[in-house]
């Protein structure tokens, strides 16, 4: 089997030429955080089943919410550590992180085990809470006028504003509604809506029933929102009349009536929420429609609002998310309830600095694990404000709109795809929109979704200034919650922003390096697989719903001990985390295999090119070769081709073979904004192309498939879509 070392001093070169590029930023002050995360003095009455304090149990009707004792907590396993050879920091975080979440049962150990020999390791087993309980009721029990939530829809022209107490109010309605249907703790409900407070409302009034919500990205294709309906087989769907686009109004009813026809699994009652001055679905109540308003009136008429929350074990599922699987199936990803809590609770304040009174804006959509976990739970557990935007970074109205959000709620942290910001970096290279606005509240714009290049990074802090923080993280949705950041908590380790890496692992997160075979790669530098020794994260995900097989043999059966995240990179001299590509991103090319996330950074250091995509094409004499797409911005140089090979030749050299640039409009992507290089990669290999459903703009692709045909890159018969 081949071995990533043969290209091991063609990147060490790289590492250095990259890093002479873009200078390092120092690390800037911290903001100081009080965390104690507990309410204190707070009369509760039986809002769970039994009465819940922070850290035990009472029998009477009334109870005083008190932090816990640190030392009734015991670790299970002596042996479990918080530090990987990228960070040497021994912290320790959950057993002081437990203590923010109030538990109906405390937990007696932060880590057990379970029967299940791939990933054995279970995360506060014996624990007793409710999600729901922890992100609204406490909250609104302490500060009731707090804003919850600023929705702003750029795409209706729609603002609104949702305190605690008004939160509140709703969760218990939608809950007391979905209650009435028969729902209860561990049956499934899909929410198929857009980026509407109905659907935010939906995903609490699951957790606190109990209940394990799906969320199904609004407006997919019914042959895939039928896979997962399938899969999953929900009690309950809850959707919404339409959807808002810039260009379009997609109705949800018509998509969601042909997912349930293809569907072998029937679902007695689909609530439809009826969006004010859009489009309106056409219900048949006799076929088990319903209205979504008319459903919370009848609701509150009848005195039926759900009061309590349902307590659920730790290990219990709180929702599940699929993700595209190879095979076709897709992969539900299942998210625990004790785990997610304590985890993203202690995010908020360690890795992004924030205490109550704040307000973060993460540009993602709820279908999404950005969405749930800094949209909804992250900031909600932490009693923050969240910002859930209906919208584009651009044409909604243009690409000034994030910065204009951030001044209108006084934004201190802001969460985006680097594709976000390279398209408004299209649209306006010279930042006169952020300009116009008033920043100076916002402190760190925080990256991820895809490896966030240098020169993406440096764009942004030239624009921000130095006062602002712009940092790149590391994660998955299987992981739930970033495993390498700059992290800006006050009791955070402190180091330098290196543009190009992803910084360094997170307390709790043991990042390696192993070569094919499963070897450990401990000089720095090493380019190889990136995997996370066991045990993960406690927001990891626990299996794949109704596929434990899968889970094993797509995540640990490869490098057992290890969770395989299925990048590829290295750690340097520093510590710090360098993910270059996916594993099956990397280009064999007479031998060596390059990282095509390598060609991709050098490609984007011109300053004409706003993206790029490198894929493989075969060549008889050397197997593959690249061929890079790129996006430029304005008008550009004749000669841009011939300077974009000669900057990845001298760069990397001329074992990179790159000699084949083609200059496109746009590039494929998904509504989360990845780029789809696999179907660019399929294209350029001649094999049918399998558009997902989650693509953006399917016509890309036509246009691609004909500008590789101009170019005779593919042969005119294959690449068929």
């Amino acid at each position: 089997m081949l071995r990533y070392r043969p290209s091991v001093s063609l990147l060490r070169q790289l590492h250095r030429h990259r890093f002479d590029r873009v200078p390092k930023m120092p690390a800037r002050g911290r903001a100081l955080l009080t965390s104690s995360g507990v309410i204190k003095g707070a009369t509760v009455s039986k809002l769970f089943e039994k009465n819940t304090v922070c850290g035990r149990v009472t029998d009477g009707r009334t109870s005083t919410l008190t932090p816990p004792a640190h030392n009734s907590l015991t670790l299970a396993y002596p042996f479990l550590h918080f530090s990987s050879t990228a960070n040497c920091n021994k912290m320790e975080p959950w057993t002081q992180a437990i203590d923010d979440i109030c538990w109906q049962q405390r937990p007696s150990a932060v880590l057990g085990q379970r029967d299940l020999q791939a990933n054995p390791y279970l995360w506060f087993p014996d624990g007793k809470l409710n999600t729901c309980y922890n992100s609204v009721d406490r909250h609104a029990l302490t500060s009731p006028n707090t804003v919850a939530i600023h929705w702003h829809s750029a795409a209706t022209q729609s603002k609104l504003s949702v305190t605690y107490a008004d939160l509140l109010t709703r969760v218990k309605d939608v809950a007391g509604m979905l209650a009435d249907y028969g729902v209860k703790k561990g049956d499934t409900v899909v929410i198929y809506m857009p980026m509407i407070l109905e659907a935010v409302y939906s995903m609490l009034a699951c957790a606190r029933l109990g209940a394990v919500h799906s969320v199904v990205f609004g407006g997919f294709a019914p042959k895939e929102l039928a896979k997962r309906i399938e899969d999953c087989k929900p009690k309950v769907i809850l959707s919404a009349s339409c959807g808002i686009e810039p260009k379009r109004v997609i109705e949800y009813k018509p998509l969601l009536d042909e997912a349930l026809r293809i569907s072998q699994h029937s679902v007695p009652i689909r609530v439809i929420y009826q969006r004010p001055g859009q489009a309106q679905a056409k219900l048949d109540y006799q076929s088990g429609d319903r209205n979504f308003d008319q459903e919370i009136e009848r609701i509150q008429h009848e005195s039926k609002a759900f009061q309590q929350c349902v307590t659920v074990d730790s290990s219990d599922p709180l929702y599940l998310l699929y993700t595209s699987g190879t095979t076709g199936r897709p992969k539900g990803v299942v998210r625990s309830n004790g785990g997610h809590a304590v985890a993203l609770r202690w995010s908020m304040d360690y890795i992004f600095g924030l205490q109550k009174g704040d307000t973060i804006f993460t540009a993602s959509d709820i279908g999404w694990v950005v969405g749930h976990t800094y949209i909804v739970y992250g900031p909600l557990l932490a009693g923050l404000t969240t910002v859930l935007y209906e919208g584009k970074p651009v044409g909604t109205p243009d690409a000034s709109v994030f910065w204009k959000i951030c001044t209108e709620y006084n934004v201190k942290a802001m969460f985006a795809a680097p594709t976000a910001i390279r398209a408004i970096r299209r649209e306006d290279p010279e930042g006169k929109f952020a300009h116009r606005q008033d920043l100076s509240n916002l402190r760190a714009l925080f990256l991820a979704g895809e490896r966030s290049d240098p020169v993406t990074i440096h764009w942004c802090q030239q624009l921000l200034g130095s006062s602002k923080q712009v940092i790149d993280c590391w994660w998955l949705t299987e992981t739930g919650q970033p495993v390498t950041s700059t992290c800006l908590g006050k009791n955070a380790q402190l180091f330098s922003i290196k543009p190009g890496s992803a910084g360094k692992p997170v307390p709790g997160a043991n990042v390696c390096v192993l070569d094919d075979d499963g070897a450990p790669q401990d000089n720095p530098n090493t380019f190889g697989n990136l995997v996370i020794k066991l045990p993960m994260v406690p927001a990891a995900f626990t299996t794949l719903w109704n596929n434990e097989q899968g889970y094993c043999d797509s995540y640990f059966k490869r490098f057992p001990g290890y969770f395989d995240t299925g990048d590829a990179g290295m750690i340097d001299e520093e510590g710090y985390v360098h993910v270059m590509s996916r594993t099956d991103d990397l280009i064999n090319v007479a031998g060596h295999r390059l990282s095509t996330g390598s060609i991709e950074e050098i490609l984007l250091s011109n300053t004409s090119v706003v993206e790029t995509c490198v894929v493989p094409i075969p060549d008889n004499l050397k197997g593959h070769v690249p061929l890079a797409l790129v996006v430029t911005s304005g008008k550009v140089s004749n000669n841009i081709k011939q300077d974009l090979v000669k900057a990845v030749r001298n760069d990397l050299g001329a074992i990179a073979c790159l000699d084949k640039v083609v200059v496109v409009a746009r590039l494929p992507k998904t509504r989360s904004g990845k780029v789809l290089r696999r179907c660019i990669r399929d294209m350029t290999a001649g094999n049918p192309v399998n558009v997902p459903a989650t693509i953006e703009d399917a016509t890309v692709l036509t246009d691609i498939k004909a500008a590789l045909q101009k170019e005779g890159l593919i042969p005119q018969t294959k690449a068929k879509l």
